[in-house]
């Protein structure tokens, strides 16, 4: 255990001195590029004019700024100001419910106000809001400002950010105005549709409105399955259900459909959701688990990996993966209650300061998870269903680490109006794989099918990546992929022409400065660069990467002619 005492999350910015000599990571204690984030100094604003004072004070000196939330869940460097000199504001004390009028069924909180603190707040109210991503300890501004989301296909969506009716928001401004200023928008202003999903480069938000619904029960059964007609069930099944996803085994051949759907508020049932993976664990046990997997990866023993997952789906479908019908106890499927009960959970951030327990992400035991996250149109979903399969033909045993880790969770999200949100209706595709620590020169174990899933999704079937999630190569071009990035951009030099609240990494993602790829040693393996080759990722110049052919147009790997064992990296 490396004499790690720890409970609930690390704050993600640490000084030595003071507020002041600070570094900024996220949840996962690693940007992809390991790079070390630096800041002169970081600031907790309570109120929204002092919000404003510290933005002016940034603008008249243009000194470089980002807004830092509670856990940081963003995996990419959105946090990250830039150089040493740059300023952190946390946005930890803009904690409050601002009002909820019932009548109109809104919202109004601060922009550090908790996912766990809003669900329980609109229901003190008989209200809820109807979607939400699943993990609970994360900031209304920061899952807005990522397009962070829930399943469905239904109404307007999965999104968050569609339930968005106002938002207030600090940006610089001239000097005749103060340097800084808040912009009001409501849902007649077009700007809205940049900030509410604005990656932090517009401004720091302060306050949000959200549209609710009268509070309504859920009725989730799980029903697993063959994945044999998984790529034809699977638009199927989003457009069936309002709420459903499925979690994808592909070794076991298993697909886990998570059959969710709205009944009445009268129907009987106190059910809770409280996901296992979000629940509390021995810091010890799972230290073990952590130390047994590198170990696993070290020896190459993919055998091992595959009988540790099946063990994992096992024991999580015997307790019916957090599901219980009165909150303690499951005693069988439907499971009914009220939305705000079965929507989100993270029971883990709870966890007494004992060191006793200890969120299962938490990053202080030095292993390292990483994240993927990509959404593909409906129309090209099937397709990529079975290219994937048709990697799982080559080589079952290389999707067991993603087994460990509940497989790919595929979740359903609509197009949106935001500037920077989905173009279309589509699949949401996301795993979680395991990284050595400390050796980023070491591949991974099947490493080859894993950037082959990857690089499949975003190039060959122009996948969007998920803001908050994924290495440096799902952003490479990933701007052109926006229609509407151009009008983005627009707002974006209207409220920030200095650009304080952008830094040299978010402006290559923008497409404002040369591409997000980084080239050293090993660059391929941490995503920080695509292999192809005829590019300045070939072999030769130890890169790492992958022989074979190459499809140049889509940089990804032709099946056939390239078809990789495990022992060719």
């Amino acid at each position: 255990m490396n004499g790690v005492l720890s409970s609930p999350p690390d704050d993600p910015v640490l000084c030595s001195s003071g507020n002041t000599h600070c570094t900024v990571t996220n949840a996962y204690g690693l940007f992809p590029d390991r790079s070390t984030c630096r800041a002169s100094q970081v600031l907790f604003p309570t109120t929204e004019q002092e919000l404003i004072s510290i933005v002016a004070s940034a603008s008249k000196s243009n000194t470089k700024v980002k807004a830092v939330t509670r856990y940081s869940h963003s995996v990419p460097k959105f946090a990250c100001p830039g150089g040493q000199d740059g300023i952190l504001i946390s946005t930890n004390n803009l904690n409050r419910t601002v009002k909820v009028d019932v009548e109109s069924r809104r919202i109004t909180v601060e922009s550090g106000v908790v996912l766990k603190d809003l669900i329980t707040e609109a229901a003190k109210n008989g209200l809820t809001l109807p979607h939400t991503p699943y993990w609970w300890g994360i900031t209304v501004g920061g899952l807005l400002a990522t397009g962070a989301h829930g399943s469905s296909l239904w109404g307007k969506g999965s999104a968050a950010h569609e339930y968005v009716v106002s938002m207030r928001i600090v940006t610089p401004a001239t000097a005749e105005e103060g340097y800084a200023k808040v912009r009001s928008l409501s849902e007649s202003d077009e700007e809205l549709d940049a900030v509410k999903v604005s990656l932090g480069v517009l401004g720091v938000v302060s306050q949000v409105t959200l549209q609710l619904e009268p509070m309504f029960k859920r009725a989730i059964t799980y029903v697993e399955n063959n994945d044999s007609d998984l790529a034809q069930e699977l638009v199927r099944f989003g457009k069936d259900h309002e709420f459903g996803d499925i979690w994808w085994f592909p070794s076991q051949k298993k697909a886990l459909y998570r059959v969710d759907d709205r009944v009445s508020i009268k129907q009987s049932g106190n059910g809770l959701y409280d996901f296992i993976p979000f629940r509390p664990i021995f810091t010890d046990t799972l230290a073990a688990t952590r130390d047994t997997e590198e170990l696993q990866e070290k020896t190459r023993d993919a055998n091992g990996k595959c009988v540790v997952a099946k063990l994992v789906t096992g024991t999580l479908k015997t307790a019916a993966y957090g599901l219980t019908n009165n909150g303690s106890h499951f005693t069988g499927y439907p499971v009914v209650g009220p939305n705000n009960r079965m929507q989100s959970s993270g029971t883990c951030l709870d966890s007494l300061e004992d060191g006793k327990l200890i969120c299962p992400l938490d990053s202080r035991l030095g292993h390292r998870l990483f994240h993927t996250a990509f959404s593909i149109s409906l129309s090209k979903v099937p397709s990529f269903i079975k290219d994937v399969k048709k990697l799982v033909e080559l080589e079952p045993q290389a999707f067991c680490g993603l087994e460990l880790n509940m497989g790919i969770l595929m979740r359903y999200v609509k197009a949106s109006s935001a500037y920077l949100g989905k173009t279309d209706d589509a699949v949401d595709f996301y795993f979680t794989y395991f990284r050595i620590k400390d050796e980023p020169l070491s591949p991974r174990l099947f490493e080859d099918i894993y950037e082959e899933i990857e690089q499949i999704g975003l190039f060959k079937y122009g996948g969007l990546p998920h803001w908050a999630k994924n290495r440096n190569l799902a952003f490479i071009e990933a701007i052109k992929k926006y229609p509407n990035a151009n009008k983005f951009l627009s707002v974006k030099n209207k409220y920030d022409p200095q650009g304080i609240f952008s830094s040299e990494w978010t402006d290559q993602v923008l497409g404002l400065k040369e591409s997000v790829t980084i080239l050293k040693d090993g660059c391929a393996l941490e995503g920080l660069c695509i292999c192809s080759e005829d590019s300045h990722c070939a072999p030769s110049k130890n890169y790492y990467c992958r022989p074979g052919k190459v499809y140049k147009e889509a940089r990804v790997c032709a099946f056939h002619d390239n078809a990789y064992t495990k022992d060719e990296l």
